[in-house]
């Protein structure tokens, strides 16, 4: 079967379509014109939170962005603290629905016109929340239907929406096509289970229950992850991703800066932030983001970000800062390959993880180990390198 698409990469690339091979249909479009962008998001977010499911046996959710997740998270209760940083209403979520809401809550600024993605079937508790959020579309392999006439109602009938079989299994065999060329490979089936924890290599060595599932989400996210890619996860979720970067060290900064701000957005001083009337959640999000980032403004940006508010605020100083992320037990990071220096490891201290899996196998892995043993870190190789390019 094919699907024609909207355009391909860019507008001015046509002749754009979905080819699917053999009998039957895995991929329907329920709404909206899908673009060349949105399938790939689509399907490469319905293996995360696929994998996400059969991992930990929780609802999983996706928000991706330009082939590579923002966030991703498997079902947990929502904190007094993440739900008002997060500015959300005070009701029940459904687990599916908090699975979600945590996935996107971890970098809001990136997840601005994101594709979704959830493991199970979308019920009317999620397509609330999906109502007052700007994004692109969704992926899931069913819908209750009142959920589906809400999603449909978005963006004036334009709203992306696909069904996936949850059973379909794609061939082995992936093919490429690269400037005339094909290139073919087997598909990464590898699993992310509990056993690539094993080869612990720290002085620490104990993993709890929590901090595993922790890890695993990390590493499935991960994954799917465009490379070289580095993770930051709290309880269940991301809360830092790194993608795309060419030296493993520029991962991790990005990804820990990411993780600090999420840890931070947290702080009664900005969950207090007196936001003029009349601002929406997404400029309301921009201004925390600037609040966080004060030493780096201008005079200027600072003006600008005190007049939408009803009071000039008063920053968060650099011992602040380290004082409340040390408050945060749990925090783990996850590398997609082994780390060449420690460079890496030291700044993860900065934003206290304190647990890590990383595949091994660098030149330099005693110096990386005597790193984490000096942070009082526990860190396990997994063997397993995940690029995706």
């Amino acid at each position: 079967m094919q699907i024609q698409l909207k355009y391909g990469l860019n507008p001015h690339q046509g002749a754009a379509r979905i080819v699917i091979e053999g009998d039957g249909a895995p991929l329907q479009v329920l709404s909206g014109r899908p673009s060349y962008i949105n399938i790939l998001d689509a399907l490469g977010a319905w293996q995360l939170v696929r994998e996400l499911r059969e991992a930990t046996g929780k609802p999983g959710a996706a928000s991706f962005k330009h082939v590579s997740p923002a966030g991703a998270a498997v079902a947990r209760p929502l904190s007094d603290g993440f739900r008002r940083c997060q500015m959300l209403p005070e009701e029940d979520y459904s687990p599916l629905a908090a699975a979600y809401v945590r996935a996107r809550g971890a970098d809001r600024l990136s997840s601005f016109g994101d594709m979704v993605a959830v493991s199970d079937t979308v019920d009317t508790s999620l397509a609330r929340v999906l109502d007052r959020e700007v994004s692109d579309g969704i992926i899931a392999p069913a819908y209750e239907p009142d959920a589906l006439q809400m999603l449909k109602r978005k963006q004036k009938g334009g709203y992306r929406i696909f069904r996936i079989d949850p059973d379909y299994e794609p061939p082995d065999v992936e093919y490429r096509d690269v400037f005339g060329m094909r290139l073919e490979e087997q598909r990464n089936t590898a699993r992310i289970t509990p056993d690539l924890l094993e080869n612990v290599v720290t002085d620490k060595a104990a993993f709890p229950a929590d901090v595993v599932e922790t890890l695993i989400v990390a590493t499935i996210a991960l994954k799917h992850t465009q490379s070289n890619s580095v993770c930051v996860a709290y309880d269940g979720q991301v809360i830092g991703m790194g993608a795309g970067q060419q030296s493993r060290v520029h991962c991790t900064r990005l990804a820990c800066s990411k993780a600090d701000k999420w840890l931070l957005q947290q702080h009664p001083r900005v969950l207090a932030l007196a936001f003029k009337d009349g601002l929406g959640r997404p400029e309301r999000t921009n201004i925390v983001d600037q609040f966080l980032l004060w030493d780096a403004l201008t005079d200027a940006e600072k003006k600008q970000m005190i007049s939408s508010l009803d009071e000039a605020p008063e920053p968060l100083t650099r011992q602040e800062r380290a004082e409340w992320i040390a408050g945060f037990e749990g925090i783990c990071l996850s590398s997609d390959a082994f780390f060449p220096f420690r460079d890496s490891l030291d700044r993860a201290s900065r934003s206290n993880v304190q647990y890590v899996l990383q595949p091994g196998g660098s030149y330099r892995d005693k110096q990386v180990t005597q790193a984490a043993n000096e942070y009082g870190m526990v860190m396990a190789h997994s063997g397993l390198r995940c690029f995706l390019h």
